[in-house]
């Protein structure tokens, strides 16, 4: 398979597929396609759709098949930002944000990731279930605005604000850090808790959080109303 991303902050990845070459994608993802690429609905059994449905996907999943000959598919992103190609090997794998995964490589494996701390699934800002990508293969994945990509050694760590964390290497762990000083909770508008964020590994940071974007236009229709 072959792919080119395209479109900057409003992006779509066109992937060229070889005969017999499949591709699965997010439901609903995709946008154009050429005419002999064969779709076929799968859950992949009661857990697995469970699983997706946890981690904020839908039930079911598109498997794309070129037949007769080359194929072309191509996925657009659900909202403004990037979308990020990753390379998926065994004991290489992804921890995403909550409906990130977009379409890979039918070698690669989307599950539930629970975060073990508590405190982190109730006050890290994207639930207490995220997505873990595993398995062989490319993967790609939606982020929200402009996306800082850092690489941490062992033992580094970074604070992220509620929301911007958009995916890590698995290699690293994530942890809850209170902001110290109730003044600067209540009074410095950043909420009470930040994300801490531990290599060795990669971490992807965007920019515009749907749910900050949320925020903003709910306040600003109540303030109009």
């Amino acid at each position: 398979m072959q792919y080119e991303i395209q479109g900057g902050n409003l992006p779509v990845v066109i992937c060229n597929l070889n005969a017999g070459e499949q591709i699965i994608t997010e439901n609903g993802a995709m946008s154009w396609m050429s005419p002999n690429m064969k779709m076929e609905t799968v859950g992949g059994g009661v857990g697995k759709m469970f699983g997706r449905a946890f981690s904020g996907e839908a039930m079911f999943q598109n498997v794309y098949t070129a037949q007769g000959g080359p194929g072309m598919i191509a996925m657009a992103s659900s909202f403004p930002g990037s979308i990020r190609a990753f390379e998926i090997t065994p004991g290489n794998g992804m921890i995403l944000q909550k409906t990130a995964f977009l379409a890979s490589e039918v070698g690669v494996k989307m599950s539930v990731y629970f975060r073990k701390n508590l405190g982190a699934g109730i006050f890290g800002g994207e639930g207490f279930i995220m997505q873990k990508i595993s398995g062989n293969g490319i993967c790609f994945a939606e982020f929200d605005g402009h996306v800082v990509e850092y690489n941490l050694s062992a033992g580094q760590q970074i604070v992220i604000d509620t929301g911007n964390l958009a995916g890590m290497s698995e290699s690293c762990t994530m942890e809850i850090q209170s902001v110290p000083g109730l003044k600067n909770k209540l009074l410095g508008g950043e909420g009470f808790f930040n994300t801490v964020v531990t290599g060795p590994g990669r971490v992807w940071l965007q920019t515009m959080p749907i749910s900050s974007v949320a925020g903003a236009i709910s306040g600003y229709i109540v303030r109009n109303n």
